[in-house]
């Protein structure tokens, strides 16, 4: 196994390095990752070379390109969303889902996040390996508990389905996660291009979940507009709103679903590259933050697609959206009370940050 770590943020910078230090020392917690985005370069080209994939090259530079934001990208949901064409041609075997997931908890505790709900998409993971779903979600499972016995995190695992793929698909995504909560899937997602696939065909899918105790977090207001968010929380139940970010386009809405305490996944860098946000300074969370504090959480997303990690994410808000270092820390306290945990262990967690963050943010 290669000995770098998070080599993946090659070329992040920022106005004040030290800041970088600072809030990496902090406790942090991350709501949304994807498994599928957040693979080490080196690794990857280890891999490429074993399995001898269809690239330019096997060095990093050589496949950069095809699998990493670069300056020369359109900042579009096409160009962010082509990256994954070419990641999940890495998803090989048995071996390589261990190694990567393995690699990923042990990135995140690197930089002291404590607590993460890593969200994968078996189907995605199967289709590539030649395995079975139950097989894939399995072999996930087993890598995160070897990673959280060797390193200070603990993690929490969601099962993602594709819009594009049929209702049929997700219902059994979702029975086989109903039978490993025990495992640690503590809930079930939905993502892809909104604007394309309605989540309304879902809806029994979801209920399903529901009913079994899972939770329900729905990519929305990224790639459409805010009725995408309110089909998310009054037709699937979305209990938290993966990006969620265009709601603001529409104060009407954006209240009416923020008044029902539904928590966002922002996530900063991700909308900017994808032109969710035309730069970092214009992103709508500002406002939001503003507006309902206690709702908004920050998330890396992608971090090998977007070459930075969580505390790149809060440094960025930080030196571009006029957050505060007590601001970083509410966020993270946020992201303690909203974490899918039962009510007694989200307490803990937030007494956690609190005693970590020295003077404890007062309650809202």
């Amino acid at each position: 196994m290669g000995n770098m770590t998070m080599d993946y943020r090659q070329g992040t910078m920022h106005k004040n390095p030290s800041l970088y230090e600072q809030i990496k020392a902090l406790p942090k917690i991350e709501l949304h990752r994807h498994l599928e985005g957040s693979l080490r370069l080196n690794t990857m080209a280890e891999i490429a070379a074993e399995h001898q994939l269809e690239l330019p090259g096997y060095t990093i530079d050589e496949f950069r390109s095809l699998v990493q934001i670069t300056p020369e990208d359109k900042r579009s949901a096409h160009a962010f969303l082509s990256k994954f064409k070419t990641l999940r041609q890495f998803f090989r075997s048995h071996e390589v889902i261990d190694r990567i997931t393995y690699e990923i908890v042990a990135d995140a505790a690197a930089e002291n996040i404590v607590y993460m709900e890593l969200r994968f998409t078996p189907m995605a993971l199967a289709s590539e390996s030649g395995h079975s779903l139950p097989e894939v979600i399995d072999w996930v499972i087993a890598a995160v508990k070897r990673a959280m016995m060797d390193h200070p995190i603990d993690v929490r695992l969601i099962t993602s389905m594709n819009r594009h793929e049929t209702p049929a698909v997700g219902d059994w995504a979702v029975g086989i996660a109903i039978e490993r909560m025990k495992d640690g899937v503590v809930a079930v997602d939905l993502a892809g291009d909104e604007s394309q696939f309605p989540g309304k065909p879902f809806k029994y899918v979801f209920d399903k979940a529901h009913d079994a105790g899972l939770k329900v977090t729905i990519h929305a207001g990224e790639w459409a507009g805010p009725s995408s968010c309110v089909e998310a929380v009054e037709v699937l139940g979305a209990e938290r709103l993966g990006h969620g970010v265009r709601l603001l386009e529409d104060k009407t809405l954006f209240h009416r679903v923020c008044r029902q305490n539904i928590p966002f996944e922002v996530c900063v860098t991700s909308n900017v590259q994808s032109g969710v946000a035309d730069s970092w300074t214009a992103h709508p969370i500002r406002e939001m933050f503003r507006l309902y504090p206690d709702l908004m959480t920050i998330n890396s997303d992608d971090p090998s697609i977007s070459a930075i990690d969580l505390t790149d994410e809060l440094v960025l808000a930080m030196e571009h959206l006029e957050f505060t270092l007590d601001d970083v820390k509410q966020v993270m306290l946020n992201a303690a009370n909203v974490a899918f945990l039962p009510e007694a262990e989200r307490a803990s967690l937030r007494r956690r940050l609190e005693a970590a963050f020295i003077t404890p943010l007062a309650d809202a």
